[in-house]
């Protein structure tokens, strides 16, 4: 606790479907502290219940009025400790609650995590894709116009990038992400996970396209999309191939920028070229 007596916010990962995955330090925490802040009251009261679990719940997202973060603030301020959870999993990993974890750090309020369950790491852990480096994305542009052109971007990097999709737009990313990695990039789906039909399907985009158009089961529940990242050559490590290319591009059309780019460095044309659409942009 801060010299100033100040209570401490709770920042408490809950399961993201088995309730067996709920770790003891978090049930104690949530039995002892003054009250909870959450998503949905509702959906809540049910895990809360199950764990007998009777502290007082008042609704928080990142989008509420300032009453209900300045209610927060106030009971953290007067000495009460209070809890954050979200609907599943960790708090923040693209649900609300940063603006709440900023505004009590900036007050010199002490914020806490209790570590639990989070789908992006579940769901990487599995994948068999390379985890020293990954880039988590949340969820992808609805639209597919705007979505490609996030996915250009990433067509880029050299890391992992996982995401969180929508179960009836899981089909349409899967086709975009094919048009933009190619048909024979590496991917990976966690559906449901911890939960009665959880679902692990590797495979090039176009064997995932394909199994997930035939059954319509793979189109529920919550997903984890998980694509590898950008091969890297040895040859392009002693040769800055974004910077070639944006000097190129500067002078020359986009296909050309690319080819030329890929030919001084050693790389891989189709690579630039997605490089060039996404820097042009």
């Amino acid at each position: 606790m801060n010299s100033n007596q100040s209570g401490t916010l709770y920042v408490v990962a809950t399961p993201i479907g088995n309730l067996g995955d709920m770790v003891p330090r978090a049930v104690e925490i949530l039995q002892t502290v003054k009250a909870i802040a959450c998503e949905d009251t509702r959906h809540s009261k049910k895990l809360l219940d199950h764990f007998r679990i009777d502290t007082p719940l008042m609704a928080y997202h990142d989008h509420s009025d300032k009453k209900s973060s300045h209610k927060i603030l106030t009971q953290l301020s007067a000495g009460n400790d209070i809890a954050l959870i979200s609907d599943a999993g960790t708090p923040l990993i693209s649900d609300p609650g940063y603006r709440l974890v900023l505004a009590a750090r900036q007050q010199g309020i002490n914020v806490i995590p209790v570590p639990g369950a989070c789908a992006a790491i579940a769901a990487l852990s599995v994948a068999g894709l390379p985890t020293d480096r990954f880039r988590f994305v949340g969820f992808l542009p609805a639209k597919s116009t705007q979505r490609k052109k996030v996915l250009q971007e990433l067509a880029a990097v050299p890391e992992t990038v996982v995401f969180y999709e929508a179960p009836h737009r899981i089909l349409d990313t899967l086709k975009d992400s094919v048009e933009v990695f190619g048909a024979e990039h590496s991917g990976f789906i966690a559906r449901e996970l911890s939960k009665t039909f959880e679902t692990y399907l590797h495979g090039t985009l176009a064997e995932l396209v394909s199994i997930v158009e035939a059954d319509s089961n793979q189109q529920r529940g919550e997903i984890v999309l998980v694509l590898a990242g950008r091969e890297e050559t040895e040859s392009t490590v002693t040769v800055d191939g974004e910077r070639v290319l944006r000097l190129l591009l500067a002078e020359l059309p986009t296909a050309k920028a690319a080819a030329l780019t890929a030919k001084i460095t050693g790389g891989d044309k189709k690579q630039f070229y997605q490089m060039a659409l996404a820097l042009k942009d």
